[in-house]
């Protein structure tokens, strides 16, 4: 199978521009644009098509709206430890957060409260795997590779919504 990803798509939404890249499993990357970003898109980004709507999915998120992503994402990029992190993200319900320690037992590790940091830190797919809604035990909001602001921001839209 070609390993090759597809060149990066720009995706403009009310919570910023995210850039998407896509392999042949899925999804393989989603990232907060951190510099400023063209409204206009390239001819060929124009022309690309993103498969599962993922457009309007991401679009809707950033509206508020709960999204049932149907959009297959490519985890090969990491380690069996970090895969099954991210699979424990995936069930944290909209609008909840968790520990990093709860994830830590989720994945039978249960003193590995800073691997899973770390797991968090290297997720491909932030947003449609929710790394943003595992927080410090003590309550305190950890880190987040798009941000603390950003991190701020996208639990206050799922609680508020």
């Amino acid at each position: 199978m070609d390993n090759l990803v597809r060149d990066p798509v720009i995706i403009q939404t009310k919570l910023g521009a995210f850039r998407v890249q896509f392999s042949p499993r899925g999804l393989a990357r989603l990232e907060f644009c951190t510099s400023r970003v063209s409204s206009v898109p390239s001819k060929r980004q124009r022309t690309a098509s993103l498969p599962y709507n993922l457009k309007r999915q991401l679009q809707r998120y950033a509206d508020g709206k709960p999204v049932r992503w149907n959009v297959p994402v490519d985890l090969s990029s990491g380690t069996s430890f970090q895969q099954g992190v991210w699979r424990v993200l995936t069930t944290i319900p909209r609008g909840e957060t968790r520990s990093y320690g709860w994830v830590a037992q989720q994945v039978g590790k249960p003193k590995a409260s800073r691997a899973v940091g770390a797991a968090c830190g290297a997720n491909p797919v932030p947003v449609i795997v929710p790394c943003h809604r595992v927080i410090a035990g003590d309550g305190s909001l950890g880190g987040f590779g798009g941000g603390l602001p950003m991190k701020r921001r996208l639990l206050a839209l799922e609680r508020n919504h």
